[in-house]
């Protein structure tokens, strides 16, 4: 399927000569000649740019792209501002109002093809990091760890007691993970710190002691099968 491009100028004559040139590469172009005729398009979605004038009868090219930003189908359709106005401010407005590109009237048909070609080959790079990242996100999507009334979400995390929130430290939290996810088997402090803080942490026998004695005391009648055994460690044990 080929590219479309949305041309919006009140220049009939302009229009043409970009229809000609752009089909010429190979595109799939469409004029309006206001901005009120291209917003009444039931097909602004099926574009992948849309070339707008600024300076237009009733609504200007600003107002257009402000429309379009706040629509869903099109927010992220790359606009490319084609403008007499070539002062900074009307530049640096076009590109604050989410304009991809902004090329000053007279042009050269040649830099215009260019800005095109360009705008495109930055949307399409986009729209595949956006799909990648959304199959990464997919990929790493971690499954919730229940153990009876109790909850850990490692997506979000956070841990929920009988589906109430329960407020842990990131310590807690860790420590909490570890030993629901390495149940049924007793660690050594030093175990822990390795799989929690990890190796470049220097953590005291205290502050392990502590964390876990506010994590029992957070988890309620659950606390109880966070266990110690003297002189080896502490583990989490399903029954009690």
């Amino acid at each position: 399927m080929r590219t479309r491009i949305l041309v919006i100028d009140d220049e009939e004559a302009l229009c043409e000569i970009l229809k000609f040139n752009l089909e010429k590469e190979g595109y799939d172009v469409e004029c309006s000649y206001s901005a009120e005729e291209a917003l009444d398009r039931d097909d602004l979605e099926t574009f992948s740019l849309f070339m707008v004038d600024i300076m237009m009868d009733k609504l200007s090219g600003f107002d257009f792209a402000n429309r379009v930003r706040n629509v869903t189908a099109t927010e992220n359709t790359p606009i490319l501002f084609c403008s007499a106005l070539s002062d900074e401010d009307c530049v640096v407005k076009g590109l604050n109002i989410g304009a991809d590109d902004y090329v000053t009237k007279p042009f050269k048909i040649g830099e215009v093809l260019a800005r095109v070609r360009a705008v495109l080959r930055r949307a399409d790079a986009a729209q595949k990091r956006s799909a990648a990242d959304v199959i990464e996100q997919q990929s790493i999507y971690e499954p919730d760890i229940v153990f009876k009334s109790l909850r850990i979400d490692r997506n979000s995390k956070e841990v929920y007691l009988d589906n109430e929130l329960i407020s842990l430290t990131r310590t807690e939290f860790d420590i909490l993970l570890f030993f629901l996810t390495h149940r049924n088997k007793i660690y050594s402090r030093e175990e822990i710190i390795k799989n929690v803080w990890g190796d470049d942490v220097v953590v005291t026998d205290r502050t392990i002691d502590t964390n876990i004695t506010r994590l029992r005391k957070k988890l309620g009648d659950g606390g109880k099968y966070i266990v110690t055994r003297q002189g080896f460690g502490y583990g989490f044990k399903e029954t009690y």
